[in-house]
Order: structure tokens, then sequence, then C-alpha cells
């Protein structure tokens, strides 16, 4: 019997005029000069399990003395413990992230993180332009759950809302920041939400004090050379 390998990939479509339109206007926004009256800022989110130990795991030991060491040893059983939501925030050109996470992903989760970033994070700002994909709860109106309607008014003047395409997400710079996120803290046991929440800010802590910013090096041009696939044909009369 013969093993398959699989690489699971986000396929763009073909020839898909809505898809070009959204990838062109969030290109666009990445290649801005910098404003710092008008950041740019990248969301995403993404679920997250919480696994409990049965068992108490053995204690990592150090090498010393000549002595080999070992890491820390979980038993291979576990309580599933519930789920959360990983609210990812991006400014990838001021090297700024914001980490929340929540029990749910609701339209009221959602409006209270907006809110936040506008209003709080940069309160200074005339305008936050905020690249996300098109999740039926983000929309204008998920802030009316939770905020009177003057006050919501108020947060969507410092709105610019850029939605990335459907099969696009490699466009949200959050996603790639999500993904760090899972690879260098949260591909592990974490038993409570609590826990959750202490690792997600130490390593939030520790990227906004030494990584970089993000150098986002892909244009509209590269794009209508190398995704030739995704544009429509067409004709047109000089007039």
């Amino acid at each position: 019997m013969t093993t398959q390998k699989l690489q699971y990939w986000v396929i763009p479509p073909e020839a898909d005029e809505e898809f070009v339109a959204c990838m062109e206007e969030v290109l666009e926004v990445y290649h801005r000069p910098f404003n710092p009256r008008n950041p740019v800022v990248a969301m995403d989110d993404q679920p997250g399990q919480l696994h409990k130990d049965v068992r108490a795991p053995i204690p990592a030991v150090p090498t010393q003395n000549g002595h080999a060491g070992h890491p820390e040893r979980p038993d291979s059983e576990y309580e599933r413990n519930g789920t959360v939501c990983v609210f990812m925030m991006v400014a990838p050109f001021l090297n700024w992230r914001r980490v929340s996470v929540r029990e749910h992903r609701t339209k009221l989760d959602w409006a209270e993180e907006i809110e936040r970033l506008v209003m709080h994070d940069f309160k200074n700002a005339d305008k936050v332009t905020i690249i996300m994909d098109n999740l039926n709860v983000h929309t204008k109106g998920s802030f009316y759950t939770k905020f009177a309607p003057e006050y919501c008014r108020e947060i969507l003047r410092r709105c610019e809302f850029i939605y990335t395409p459907i099969h696009g997400s490699w466009l949200n710079i959050a996603e790639s920041e999500l993904s760090v996120l899972t690879r260098q803290c949260t591909d592990r046991r974490i038993g409570t939400l609590e826990q959750y929440r202490q690792a997600v800010v130490a390593w939030m802590n520790y990227r906004n004090a030494r990584a970089k910013g993000v150098n986002w090096q892909f244009t509209t041009d590269d794009a209508r050379i190398k995704l030739t696939s995704v544009y429509p044909s067409f004709q047109f009369e000089n007039k």
C-alpha cells in the first residue's frame, strides 16, 4: 500500500474579476506612503483548542555536571477542555501587534476588538485602514450589537475596511503572523483560557520588543505578471 502525501494550498480562482479587484486594492494599500495619521492594520482570527493534562507532567531537567537532562515530559493522555478564539491585530509597518484570546468569535467580540483598535490603540489617528477577510461577523452592523448608535458612527468614521478576496487569505499579513504565533507559542498543550492568554501575551511582548516590521514586496505589477490566470481576458477599443 502506498502512502500519498498531501500539501494543502489556497488555490486562487481562474479568471475572476472580483478576486482581482480585491487583490489589487489590498496590494495598493500595502504600498501607500507611510502615514502615522492613517495607519494600516491587518486583522485575522483563528480558533484554538484547550487540552488539559490528565496526569502531572514530569518536569524538565537541565544538563549539568556531565549528566544529560531532558525536556518536560507530558503524558500522552489528555482531556479536551473547550476552545478559544485568537484575534490578531498587526500594524506591519510599525512593528506592532496585539493579540487577544476570547472564548467566542461573535459579532460582539469582533466589534469590541475593532473598537479597542481604533478608539484606544490608535486613538490619535484620523483613520485606521483595516485589512481583513469578509467573514459574516466582520460587518459595520456588528457595532450596533454592543454600542450606542452615536458611538457606532464615531467608530465607523475612523475605519476604512479593505477586504481580502475569497481564496486570497495569503494577502492578509495577520494570517502570516498567526502562523508564527502557532509555531512559536501555541502548538503545544495548554489547558485553560487563562493559561492560553498568559502564553500569548508573553509571546506578543517578546515579539513586539524584538521582531522586525514587515517588508511587503509583492506589488500589483508583480500580480499582473505572475498571476495571469486570475485576470479575465478582455478586449478594448481605443476611443
